[in-house]
């Protein structure tokens, strides 16, 4: 069922059986239908306050590159955690971060790329003898085994070899 309007004077809902109801051209249920299908939701959303500073901090240190790829457009980065801020190691610093490119953040996150302390790259084994697309094969599969692309020149904005270690273990146990 799907509301499609509401009649205040008669105290009653409009309502519709399927989202395609047969709308006619010059129906009000027509305009009813598509200002539903156009509306928006205000949401309270919670907001890490140290993003855009860690952000900053770590494209900088990166040279606006991805670590794994060595892509440099900045709208196509993120400012990835190696331990997730939400724990206790996860500072938002330098040390605690990557330059990725979007596929490379979501594929880390989801433990399908996996960095070694020694900044060397791995992807999921079951991924290696997959064939999908161009992305799978030069992305990610052509990663494995290879050093990182981009790594800050000052050893102290360095991924901490400490926290690759702690999520490294995390990719090997989701393996």
């Amino acid at each position: 069922m799907y509301l499609i309007g509401e009649e205040v004077d008669h105290q009653q809902f409009a309502i519709a059986t399927e989202a395609g109801h047969a709308l006619r051209p010059d129906s009000p249920v027509e305009t009813a239908a598509d200002a539903l299908l156009r509306r928006y939701a205000v949401a309270e959303t919670k907001r890490r306050l140290h993003q855009p500073v860690f952000r900053a901090t770590v494209m900088r240190a990166y040279e606006t590159r991805c670590a794994v790829c060595a892509l440099r457009h900045g709208e196509l980065l993120d400012a990835a955690h190696i331990v997730p801020d939400v724990e206790e190691q996860g500072l938002p610093v330098v040390t605690n971060g990557l330059a990725l490119c979007k596929i490379h953040h979501a594929a880390y996150d989801t433990q399908i790329l996996g960095i070694r302390p020694d900044n060397v790259v791995e992807i999921r084994t079951d991924l290696l003898d997959e064939v999908d697309g161009p992305m799978l094969r030069h992305g990610l599969v052509e990663r494995h085994g290879q050093p990182l692309m981009a790594v800050p020149t000052k050893r102290s904005e360095q991924p901490s070899q400490k926290l690759l270690a702690i999520r490294y273990e995390r990719f090997r146990a989701a393996v």
